[in-house]
């Protein structure tokens, strides 16, 4: 019986403790949180919902400047916060939570937790989010220009005309894939919220080719000549610069070659000039003017070789080096390059060379070629579209008696047939491409600007005519000298 009394005893006290700490937690009200409850080393003890999601947004927002090292290629570093990664806090519902803590659940759960947080805090975790969009954004822009390509194993030509082998170097490429998941997984797991370096996963790229491949290269398969004799200094000398940065190319079964990324920037930086070069049906100057024909003249020994265009544009006017359809323009401008792939089973190399003002391109390779078949090219023109008139515009900026004259271009469609004989049988005609090159009419800019009316209105009239030997004639008989007065 006395047992029992006790038991009952104990009860009671237990009741009446948790009784008694049921109308303490209500008269402590519930709008604010507990004491010994953290999020991470902010102490959010006596703070409301809004005080506490204040102080936590304040925290992640000053966590975006922690500055973060991504070890990149060849040994480099990258500095970039932890903002730039895109990010986030994920569990915004911490305040409310934290709130809850001790006032959630039946009177014993609560009492429990309150009791702990006498002895020990309770700290919540701040889980962070990292936008993979724009961590890969960050690796494309700040870490992939420090990759080194490897450097294929190569040939060079001396001065005898022999071929030598140049060995190939190792790169290093960023691993951007890999890459995103390693940052992601650390700064979502292990991170400790503070300044930290991330070595990014790289892959060594290995040379192509060998000795033994390159061994191969001992025939011509095609070579093609333009001369560029009645260019001027600059232009010839950005003929001969585009060649020089050509010469010298390895290309292996498979790989395709750019021109315009060969022979590009055009700027004076990488050996260019001003000269005339095509635009919007006019003759202007501009950084490496005349480089057209230097694509021009190495598609003409890429189709002799029989390897494969891959892009091809013909120049908005015709142009006087190769016939219609033979030519192959560049331009930044217009985003036209001139590219092709080595579709055959060994090595090419492209040796050019400038003499006497003439450009030659030739490709080497292993001939397969039978002996007894012979490729060439045939232009055909369609038809001939010959200038009807003068163009004449009036310039009230020019003095009167000012005039810019542009010659006239005769405007073609044509198309380059590849013939195929054996033993001088032709086997094969292929229609090659189909070029359209615009007319330009003779042009002629006239400068109106006169405090003379009279003047001014011959000017326009003879404008009018559309007739720019009667324009020349005006402006002659308008600027002459006046007669001598008589003795």
């Amino acid at each position: 019986m006395k047992k029992f009394w006790k038991m009952g005893k104990t009860v009671l006290i237990g009741i009446a403790l948790v009784l008694t700490f049921s109308v303490e937690v209500q008269a402590a009200g519930t709008d604010t949180i507990n004491q010994g409850v953290y999020a991470r080393e902010i102490d959010l003890s006596g703070k409301t919902v809004t005080e506490a999601r204040a102080a936590v947004e304040f925290y992640v927002e000053n966590l975006k400047s922690t500055e973060i090292t991504l070890e990149v290629a060849g040994g480099r570093e990258v500095l970039i916060t932890a903002g730039d990664l895109g990010m986030t806090w994920v569990n915004t519902e911490l305040p409310e939570e934290a709130v809850q803590l001790g006032r959630k659940g039946n009177i014993i759960e609560r009492y429990k937790i309150l009791e702990n947080l006498l002895h020990e805090n309770y700290i919540f975790p701040i889980e962070l989010d990292f936008d993979v969009a724009t961590i890969d954004t960050v690796l494309a822009e700040k870490c992939v220009k420090y990759d080194k390509k490897a450097v294929n194993v190569s040939l060079s030509r001396n001065e005898e005309g022999q071929f030598e082998v140049v060995e190939g170097v190792e790169g290093a490429i960023l691993d951007i894939e890999a890459s995103i998941d390693k940052i992601y997984d650390y700064l979502t797991g292990d991170w400790d919220h503070q300044p930290c370096r991330i070595p990014l996963e790289i892959t060594v790229d290995e040379p192509l080719g060998s000795a033994e491949e390159l061994a191969n290269v001992t025939d011509l398969l095609g070579g093609f000549t333009t001369s560029y004799r009645t260019s001027g200094a600059s232009r010839s000398a950005n003929v001969e610069n585009g060649c020089h940065l050509i010469n010298g190319t390895t290309l292996y079964p498979g790989e395709e070659f750019s021109t315009y990324e060969v022979v590009s920037p055009f700027s004076e930086a990488n050996g260019y000039y001003m000269a005339g070069s095509y635009l919007n049906g006019k003759v202007v100057d501009s950084l490496g003017g005349g480089i057209c024909q230097v694509s021009t003249t190495l598609y003409n020994a890429v189709l002799k070789s029989e390897l494969e265009v891959t892009e091809r544009h013909n120049h908005s006017m015709i142009v006087a080096y190769v016939d219609p359809s033979a030519d192959a323009a560049i331009a930044e401008s217009a985003g036209k390059d001139f590219r092709f792939v080595n579709n055959l089973d060994y090595p090419i190399y492209i040796e050019g060379f400038v003499k006497d003002k003439k450009i030659t391109f030739n490709i080497y390779g292993k001939e397969t070629r039978n002996a007894n078949r012979e490729v060439k090219y045939e232009s055909e023109v369609l038809e001939v579209i010959n200038p009807q008139t003068d163009a004449i515009y009036a310039d009230a900026s020019r003095p009167l008696g000012s005039i810019v004259t542009e010659s006239a271009h005769t405007g073609y469609k044509a198309q380059l047939w590849k013939i195929v004989t054996e033993d001088g049988v032709e086997v094969s005609r292929e229609k090659i491409n189909s070029s359209s090159y615009k007319m330009s009419p003779r042009s002629a800019t006239v400068g109106t600007a006169t405090a003379d009316p009279n003047a001014y209105n011959e000017i326009m009239a003879a404008i009018g005519t559309g007739s720019i030997d009667h324009v020349k004639n005006v402006i002659a008989m308008l600027t002459a000298p006046a007669p001598a007065p008589e003795e």
